[in-house]
């Protein structure tokens, strides 16, 4: 017998498990019932495309028993099962990402989301809900040796060999209950589970219990074993839509999802013709905690005629619409396909494509119901909170459903509150207004206090603010805007309305003002001390057009990327990206700017310089790379006396 220690992950889910008052403990059940059914499809696969395991006489069954005297509910399937290295690495590490920081972020609310443990995989530790300890016996298919995995659920497990004769392949789960979890060592408390939790589950549940035997006078004469089905087991992406109801979608979901949440949205299709298959699509209420990791779990599983081909590959769905969850059940696809041919497979190509489609148009239907209940606008204002911004990724990614995704995506702006389209962008255009302004970066408050927005807002021109990380490469990505509206004779016509980036240099020009010929030729001596000044640590100065109150701005030449988005694109690890040179803009009017045109202090007109540079930084929320030099700058001309004369600051 060997012992080990668990990962530190592990051992703080199971600190949380059974310290935290965990507020479903019935569910349990459900992830050990998950697990035996996803042991079972594996194998069920295997025995269909591999030759290996063609032999292996299989009939895949999941067997429920308890003992209310010994305190022990056991679950058993005869599916894969678990060799020593399985065992050490599926029950003793927790391989996902991001699950050390999501335990780390579990404060208050800990009793809530630890509801989610499902979600990353680890759904097995559960049961440490209702055990103080655990016994898993389990043998891999095609091998000879069985193995036993033992904890108390604190620091460490042991692992050891046991005799194999007439023992199955499959695996044998063990809870020696705790006084609290002693409730579910009943007939009834464990029927009621799995016909709400898992009596979809493709397999047949049994439940083994003794009833007791009365005589004719009623006096109790013994008790007889017997062995009940408890589950259903039909597909229901297989069943008719008018079999089913709201719950029993529900139930599956919460199953397929690991979650304890309802789901937000489902989509159900069959589909028969040139290719048949079923489609069970779900919409979760709340992002899954996974979602902007690389290596996610995909939602999606693979079917072909009801026997499980793969949970794992990412190719099932876009990467922006990694947040789905559900079921593709394909008639056309041969049993054996080898999942490292998925890809290239014409059949289910089109089948992704066609789901593709179907899910935005049920999202398109979620944003025109909006107008309606409060319910679906609450339902709409939902899903854009949690999945605006994988949508945004489809701008980018999905060329051939650039313009339904146009429809979908949502921004914050300057004339109304909370979210807003660009088709209701369009409809609040002024009479001979041309084009879509937005602003990008990375925080909303500083956004909207930009001096970028200065001469926008004194003339009344909405501005979209545009906080995601990624705005910045999307939607310079667009171009622009496209939408068929009634044109000449009532027919439809396709207009389009460009994209301009009011922290770019060319979109003052679309201000509709023309620059003063005297206030530049005034400006220009101030204008070139500045640059002189700063160097090259600016692309160009120019007086701008857009700054009313503010004496500068920064802005991106059209052609350079901001540098918000070279300064994120180096966190990625892009270390050969150069640095991006901003055009300062100054107000001409501004006292600190015009102050410079009668001085020749060349201290002074560095200073300044270098300060009308950094505070416009500053105000964009981009951080100083001498923030010291700064602060002696300003600190010189703060000291400057009324009589224009320097005197030495401190440093």
């Amino acid at each position: 017998m060997a012992q080990h220690q668990f990962q530190t992950e592990v051992s703080q889910l199971l600190h949380l498990i059974i310290h935290s008052l965990y507020s479903n403990r019935e569910i349990f059940l459900r992830e050990l019932v998950s697990n035996a059914s996803d042991a079972l499809d594996k194998l069920k696969y295997l025995t269909v495309a591999d030759d290996a395991y063609k032999s292996i006489s299989f009939e895949p069954r999941v067997d429920i028993s308890f003992n209310k005297n010994e305190k022990t509910l056991t679950v058993k399937d005869n599916g894969i099962g678990m060799n020593e290295a399985d065992l050490e690495e599926s029950l003793g590490t927790i391989a996902r990402s991001g699950t050390k920081a999501f335990l780390e972020k579990l404060g208050a609310d800990a009793k809530k989301d630890s509801n989610l443990i499902g979600q990353f995989g680890v759904g097995f530790y559960s049961a440490f809900m209702v055990a103080d300890r655990i016994e898993v016996i389990s043998r891999k298919a095609g091998e000879e040796a069985a193995w036993k995995w033992s904890s108390e659920g604190k620091d460490s497990y042991t692992v050891e060999k046991l005799e194999t004769a007439g023992r199955e392949q499959g695996t044998e789960v063990l809870l020696h209950l705790t006084e609290e979890g002693t409730e579910y060592a009943n007939r009834w408390s464990i029927e009621d589970i799995i016909k709400r939790y898992s009596n979809h589950v493709a397999f047949p549940i049994y439940l083994t219990y003794d009833e007791k035997e009365y005589d004719d006078k009623g006096k109790e004469k013994g008790s007889k074993t017997k062995t009940d089905r408890i589950n259903s087991g039909q597909a229901i992406w297989r069943r008719a839509k008018a079999e089913l109801k709201e719950e029993d979608y529900a139930e599956f979901y919460k199953q397929l999802g690991h979650d304890t949440e309802a789901p937000l949205h489902y989509v159900h299709t069959k589909a028969e013709g040139t290719m048949e298959y079923s489609t069970l699509f779900y919409i979760p209420s709340k992002a899954p905690f996974d979602m902007y990791n690389v290596d996610y779990k995909p939602g999606v599983k693979l079917y072909v005629k009801r026997v499980f081909i793969t949970d794992d590959d990412k190719e099932l769905m876009p990467t922006y619409l990694r947040f789905v969850r559900g079921v593709i059940d394909s008639e056309d696809l041969p049993l054996n396909v080898s999942r490292e041919i998925l890809q290239q497979n014409k059949i289910l190509v089109n089948i992704k494509n066609a789901s593709v489609k179907k899910l935005l148009g049920e999202f398109k239907t979620l944003a025109d119901n909006a107008s309606g209940s409060d319910k679906d606008r609450e339902k709409w204002e939902t899903f854009t909170k949690e999945f605006n911004r994988p949508l945004k990724e489809g701008l980018y990614q999905d060329f051939a459903n650039r313009d339904a995704l146009q429809e979908l995506v949502r921004f914050k702006s300057t004339a109304v509150e909370g979210w807003t389209s660009f088709a209701d962008y369009i409809t609040r255009m002024k009479a001979d207004q041309k084009n879509i302004y937005y602003i990008t970066g990375g925080d909303e408050k500083t956004l909207r206090a930009s001096p970028l927005l200065e001469a926008y807002r004194a003339k009344d021109i909405e501005v979209l603010v545009m906080d995601d990380e990624i705005d910045d490469i999307v939607i310079p990505s667009l171009h622009s805007y496209r939408r068929e509206l009634p044109g000449t004779g009532g027919k439809m016509e396709t207009k389009s309305w460009d994209l301009k980036a009011v922290n770019r240099s060319g979109a003052d020009e679309e201000l509709g003002e023309k620059q003063d010929k005297q206030a530049e030729k005034q400006a220009k001596p101030v204008i070139e001390k500045i640059k002189k000044a700063l160097g090259d640590r600016v692309k160009d100065v120019k007086l701008s057009r857009r700054l009313h109150d503010s004496p500068s701005c920064i802005v991106a030449d059209e052609n350079d990327p901001s540098i918000q988005m070279a300064q994120m694109l180096k966190a990625m690890g892009q270390g050969d990206m150069p640095d991006v040179k901003p055009i300062l803009e100054v107000n001409g009017e501004h006292p600190i700017v015009a102050a410079l045109k009668d001085t020749d202090d060349e201290g002074r007109i560095a200073d300044t310089a270098g300060v009308l540079l950094d505070q416009a930084l500053l105000v964009e929320g981009i951080k100083l790379k001498d923030p010291a030099d700064f602060v002696k700058r300003l600190n010189r001309l703060l000291s400057v006396r009324d009589n224009g004369v320097r005197e030495a600051a401190s440093d």
